[in-house]
């Protein structure tokens, strides 16, 4: 860290060091500017500290666990199998606090200041002044170019309904990543990626969950019938479900939590020991400044161009505090284009597809249009379809439960969307969103060879399926 100064004269300052704020600055560093981050909390924002690295973690041992209930399947026998609970939060711990070193080593690597602090915006002769109120004391003022918003979200929370954070009985993400103890019952309000990580997470080590949704399927941003695939992929794991339900009230006594739900005009009450509140998230841009410059938002998001550039000269936002999808990705690959922009180059397209996914098991991930939305976009579509119960790799692994569905243009042969539900498909995605990015059609798709075995086979049976060709079924 260099020491305070009265004012520095930069290129770029870039307020939030999450996945959008720290390879912002590492590409302004690659194309020689002069650049600061400045961070409140801990480098590597929530997504590193407290969301995207360490619920995998918690999510890998509950993976494992679960496992080792059906060694018989796989010939195998094993005896006092167990968990430490403190322990298997105390990796996911560890393991963010190794992605947040590294983050720090990138910063130092790349010639990119660090400044530990809360960065608020003044009016500036061209661009927005930023002031620092350092955690070590006193406050530094900071003259850039360019300053970019990366200040991400937080947990959405109703305090009118009981839905706010105590720490014991009613949490968000936040608490739900570092509990004293494993509950033995649990009331997931939202059934978006992170309610079904999280709900995924407790279930396998025996808490019994409950997911209340108030839409008329779970996963709503998912394609339907992966939706319901998931639902009784989830149910036959002891899940259960209220769908179309809207919570009235959340109560806690030293019991537990009372949840008064209204499904379809009718009342009822859930009873747990603890309620996770996932239903969406807010941009941080409280106490910056914001309303002093006359920075445009829109339901409590930055409003910015198709190069993250805002009402306000020289301000620009990426990442969660810019709006949906509220996805690290994207924030990195905003921070990137944004930064390109700023230095005058031509820069990636912010119209590239970006993939969803959900880390439960079975793993769910999409790209593009659902077939829903495609014909609602006025496209003739062709579907194809293929089940892992009918793939190789899937039947000798053992992991047959899900399938892949593609979605193309009947006219052009175009892919418009692709969604898949199953083992691994997390990881398969990026194929189709390669795909999709490349504009390649269903003729380049299968002709593509797809190696042997792999549930990735999937994808090119589905993809032959959507035009009568498909092999293996």
């Amino acid at each position: 860290m260099n020491q305070p100064s009265a004012s520095d004269n930069l290129d770029l300052v870039v307020v939030g060091s999450g996945p959008g704020g720290y390879v912002a600055a590492i590409r302004a560093s690659q194309l020689g500017l002069k650049t600061a981050i400045i961070e409140r909390e801990s480098l590597g924002g929530i997504c590193l500290n407290w969301g995207c690295i360490p619920t995998k973690a918690l999510l890998k041992s509950a993976e494992v666990y679960e496992q080792l209930s059906h060694l018989g399947d796989y010939g195998l026998s094993c005896s006092g199998t167990s968990f430490d609970f403190p322990k298997v939060i105390q990796r996911s711990r560890t393991v963010a606090k190794q992605l947040n070193t590294g983050v720090g080593f990138l910063m130092k690597k790349n010639r990119i200041e660090v400044i530990e602090g809360t960065a608020r915006l003044t009016k500036g002769t061209k661009t927005p002044t930023v002031v620092v109120d350092l955690k070590a004391g006193g406050s530094r003022t900071l003259t850039a170019k360019s300053v970019i918003l990366a200040t991400g979200a937080r947990a959405r929370v109703i305090p009118a309904a009981g839905m706010v954070p105590d720490g014991e009985r009613i949490w968000t993400y936040r608490e739900a990543m570092t509990p004293k103890v494993l509950p033995k019952s649990l009331i997931v309000i939202g059934s978006g990626a992170i309610g079904i990580e999280f709900a995924s997470f407790y279930r396998a080590f025996g808490a019994d969950v409950t997911v209340i949704e108030s839409l008329d399927r779970i996963l709503p941003v998912e394609d339907a019938e992966i939706s319901a695939a998931a639902q009784k992929s989830f149910e036959k794991r002891g899940f259960k479900f209220r769908i179309g339900a809207k919570v009235g009230k959340v109560a806690k006594d030293a019991a537990g939590v009372t949840v008064q739900l209204d499904v379809g005009g009718k009342a009822e009450t859930l009873k747990a020991d603890v309620a996770l509140i996932a239903i969406g998230i807010e941009g941080n841009v409280e106490n910056l400044g914001l309303e002093a410059l006359g920075l445009k938002l829109d339901r409590g998001h930055v409003v910015t161009d198709a190069h993250c550039e805002t009402n306000v000269p020289g301000l620009y936002a990426i990442g969660d505090v810019a709006g949906a999808p509220w996805l690290a990705h994207k924030a990195s690959h905003e921070g990137v284009h944004c930064v390109e922009h700023i230095a005058g180059l031509k820069a990636s397209s912010l119209k590239s597809p970006i993939p969803g996914c959900t880390y439960a098991h079975p793993q769910v991930a999409s790209v593009g249009l659902t077939e829903a939305q495609a014909k609602q976009a006025g496209h003739d579509v062709k579907v194809g379809r293929f089940p892992l119960k009918a793939n190789g790799k899937a039947i000798a692994a053992g992991e047959t439960d899900g399938f892949v569905k593609t979605v193309f243009s009947a006219k052009t042969g175009q892919l418009l969307g692709a969604h898949m539900i199953g083992a691994e498909v997390t990881e398969m995605i990026q194929g189709y969103v390669t795909a999709m990015t490349l504009e390649s059609t269903e003729a380049e798709l299968m002709g593509t060879v797809f190696p042997h075995p792999t549930i990735s086979e999937s994808m090119h049976e589905s993809v032959l399926d959507a035009y009568g060709r498909v092999l293996h079924i």
